[in-house]
């Protein structure tokens, strides 16, 4: 996958369980266990907000790029035009393929 989730790792240094963290953030310990598990397709900024305010960290601790295919194939345009159909809330695509959407 693409983009790794450090989740864990903050939650390490922070000495806090994830049950904790998925209540003080306001979502589901099942939700969060997808997130930092690296199973989620995207992310909400509110909860990535939520999440930085929470671990007091930057998105760039908790989120990070690896060179690599996608693991379920879809692509930029797959993504957009999901959205354009709608088949996916635009909210729940990536911010890349939200702004390629605006572009194109």
């Amino acid at each position: 996958m693409p983009i790794a989730v450090d989740i864990d790792v903050m939650l390490a240094r922070r000495k806090m369980s994830v049950g904790e963290l998925a209540e003080r953030v306001g979502i589901t310990p099942a939700n969060l266990a997808v997130l930092k598990n690296g199973r989620a397709r995207a992310v909400r900024f509110t909860t990535l907000e939520a999440l930085c305010e929470v671990l007091e960290c930057q998105p760039g601790d908790l989120l990070r790029w690896e060179p690599g295919p996608p693991e379920d194939g879809d692509t930029v345009v797959e993504a957009v035009e999901a959205v354009e159909a709608g088949e996916a809330r635009p909210g729940a695509v990536e911010v890349d393929a939200v702004e390629a959407g605006a572009a194109g």
